[in-house]
């Protein structure tokens, strides 16, 4: 996409407002690592799928300075929530602070450690309305696994990298690249879900809970189906 492409892309999306453009700031002025920032165009779409999907529970996976946990939650109803989920108390001070001059932090829970462990922890029954994978690409698919049995049937998976930078695609790949790939295929075989990958950002996988599948009838002792 060339710049003046992408400039004609931005300007069709809503554009950051004083908390988000603060948030933007600070984040660059981080360096290097805040290229794990979603772009903010990306962050209009988070909102607008969780506002059409009617999301009230949302768990993501990767917080870092909480763009992304700043799109859902202010897209939820009253009384929804967003658990978030990571490992740096010093990003996700940033992101805290933010949450907070938005007027969203009631609407967030913010659990540090080690995602696994987090995940393992919530309730197994069908209850999550919508997930954002945003993480280490080595513990996507881990995450995945963890994540879909508790997501309601017609809930959303979304996950992010996808692409990642094109390396993806790339038969040489190696590393987080090749980590993706494979995850890349593990969810295209998933029979739970029914999914597509977005050219959005450097790639969103956009994921369905399927129902699930009717239970067949019990045989009756003689052998015929009642």
């Amino acid at each position: 996409m060339s710049p003046g492409l992408y400039d004609y892309l931005l300007a069709q999306a809503e554009p950051p407002d004083p908390v988000q453009q603060q948030l933007l700031d600070t984040t660059r002025a981080l360096g290097g690592v805040a290229e794990m920032q979603i772009p903010h165009e990306q962050s209009v779409f988070l909102s607008l799928l969780t506002r059409i999907s009617g999301a009230r529970t949302v768990v993501e996976v990767g917080t870092f300075t909480g763009y992304s946990t700043l799109a859902f939650a202010r897209a939820l109803p009253p009384g929804g929530t967003v658990i978030t989920c990571d490992v740096s108390a010093e990003w996700t001070d940033i992101a805290r602070r933010a949450w907070q001059a938005a007027g969203v932090a009631d609407r967030v829970e913010l659990r540090l450690g080690p995602a696994q462990d987090t995940l393992r922890r919530l309730p197994e029954e069908p209850w999550i309305d919508l997930v954002f994978l945003d993480a280490d690409k080595p513990g996507y698919r881990t995450y995945w696994d963890l994540l879909v049995p508790r997501v309601r049937p017609g809930g959303l998976l979304l996950c992010d990298n996808v692409l990642y930078g094109g390396e993806a695609a790339d038969p040489g790949r190696t590393g987080n690249a090749d980590a993706i790939h494979r995850f890349n295929q593990h969810v295209r075989a998933d029979s739970r879900v029914e999914s597509v990958l977005l050219p959005v950002a450097d790639g969103l996988t956009l994921a369905r809970k399927l129902p699930a599948p009717p239970v067949p009838p019990t045989e009756s002792r003689s052998g015929a189906t009642p």
